[in-house]
């Protein structure tokens, strides 16, 4: 292996010379491709440290990846199976649990049981209607960019001011949440992803109160339909498939939402390209989900020169794969839809196409509402989220001429529920949103949701 690495000048730290890789840390955060160079030297995939004393064998390679995600037979989700976990080796606060950790979704099981559930959020996911989630979209942003649009300094920061924010309110929306409901289910899922303690049971205690409402009062949206669907799905699986889909499209939109907008509004971005093709380019070099998707082999696998044990966790680097060389000389030759940045296999993100059109619709609303938006840094000299997981920008501070951005004239297509629930218990109430950056316009004690709601009312 001495000669592989030899063949890098300036390995990164934590090379096989001296211990695994490490994907994490502001090394790794600043410059990732340099990581990913390097572990392509060493064949398909290595073993790398995703988090400390947390060893996985990452994929590099586009075309391994792909045998790995359409290959179920011999690669299956179930995390039970994890053998360094069942044998103690995994520290218990480490941050690869919440990413890694079996939860009973759609996205950590197989066979029979997978199909039941990818099912229903599938055809829950089928039902929207594309206008009303442009129309959703368009007035989230609306909303969002009313909030800093009038900033006397014309300047603002698009990740925590727009972008991550916005999917968030359209999720609500989607899952038919009132006011309060709305205003805590954003408020557990940001801090599950701040690791703010308590997230988890903020999210939890919300989705159920969102779940019994509906069983009271159906309504036409996401929670609904997973609750009416023919699976049949209890109460507690409705509630994590709506987890997953929080957590699976409300951080990588927001990350996509931003590098697609600091792509566009960049000095390198050529004149008249599309939206699209930015969104494209960072499905493809950004991918927003960016280290995921642990896969454990039911046997030992050969997989270029090296054996991958039985129940030891294969990480997919979408990141990687998307930029492996190897592609290069056919990327034109390739469909735009060709990147895994959604996945591939049984696993796919089933709701990629929704995802692309808020994605879209984000920064074409940002453009057109705030016509001479630009960004006040260089998109090679802005930062990224030291973390594996995902491919995120820190922030992404623009300017603008300020103005006013009213609410639009069209309401939500469906009647939002303002009626009272009953109480929580004391662990869920009173749970309030902290926005990632503070507004001087924002009301003391009204969550995120709330507020959206009462501007679209014109109050």
């Amino acid at each position: 292996m001495q000669h592989q690495i030899n063949s890098h000048p300036t390995p990164p730290p934590g090379c096989p010379a001296h211990g695994n890789t490490q994907l994490f840390g502001a090394e790794f955060g600043a410059a990732p491709e340099r990581h990913y160079d390097h572990l392509r030297s060493l064949g398909p995939s290595a073993p790398v440290d995703i988090a400390p004393d947390v060893e996985v064998e990452l994929v590099t390679s586009y075309d391994a990846a792909l045998y790995i995600l359409q290959n179920p037979a011999s690669f299956v989700r179930d995390s039970r199976r994890w053998n360094a976990l069942n044998e103690g080796r995994v520290p218990e606060d480490s941050p690869a649990l919440p990413m890694m950790g079996y939860r009973p979704n759609a996205l950590f099981s197989d066979g029979a049981a997978h199909a039941r559930l990818r099912q229903a959020v599938t055809d829950s996911l089928a039902s929207i209607d594309e206008l009303q989630l442009v129309r959703q979209t368009q007035q989230s942003a609306d909303y969002l960019i009313s909030q800093f649009s009038s900033d006397v300094r014309g300047q603002a920061d698009l990740m925590a001011d727009y972008a991550q924010p916005l999917p968030l309110l359209v999720f609500s929306d989607l899952f038919g949440c009132p006011p309060e409901i709305g205003d805590r289910v954003i408020a557990g899922i940001s801090g599950i992803f701040e690791g703010t303690p308590g997230a988890d049971q903020v999210l939890g205690g919300a989705l159920g109160e969102l779940i019994a409402l509906k069983h009271r009062r159906p309504g036409n949206d996401v929670t609904t339909r997973l609750m009416q669907h023919a699976a049949g799905l209890t109460d507690e699986e409705v509630l994590h498939q709506l987890v997953t889909l929080l957590s699976g499209g409300t951080a990588p939109l927001a990350a996509a939402i931003g590098t697609s907008s600091a792509l566009y509004l960049g000095e390198d971005w050529p004149a008249g390209l599309p939206v699209e093709d930015a969104v494209v380019q960072t499905l493809w070099n950004y991918a927003p989900i960016a280290n995921y998707a642990a896969h454990y082999p039911t046997h030992d696998v050969e997989l270029g020169g090296r054996t991958l044990r039985a129940n030891d966790p294969v990480v997919i680097s979408f990141a990687a794969a998307n930029t492996d060389p190897k592609l290069t000389e056919h990327r034109e030759q390739l469909s735009g839809k060709a990147h895994l940045a959604f996945g591939a296999g049984p696993h796919a993100c089933p709701a990629k196409d929704p995802a692309f059109m808020i994605a879209v619709t984000a920064v074409e609303s940002l453009l057109n509402r705030l016509p001479d938006v630009g960004t006040r840094v260089r998109f090679q000299d802005l930062a990224w989220v030291p973390a594996p997981w995902s491919r995120s920008l820190v922030s992404v501070p623009i300017r603008f001429t300020p103005r006013s951005v009213t609410h639009t004239a069209a309401k939500p297509s469906r009647s939002q529920d303002t009626s009272p629930t009953p109480a929580a218990t004391a662990q869920y109430s009173a749970t309030s949103y902290q926005q990632p950056a503070a507004h001087s316009t924002s009301k003391a004690k009204s969550g995120l949701f709330s507020r959206f709601l009462a501007w679209t009312r014109g109050e």
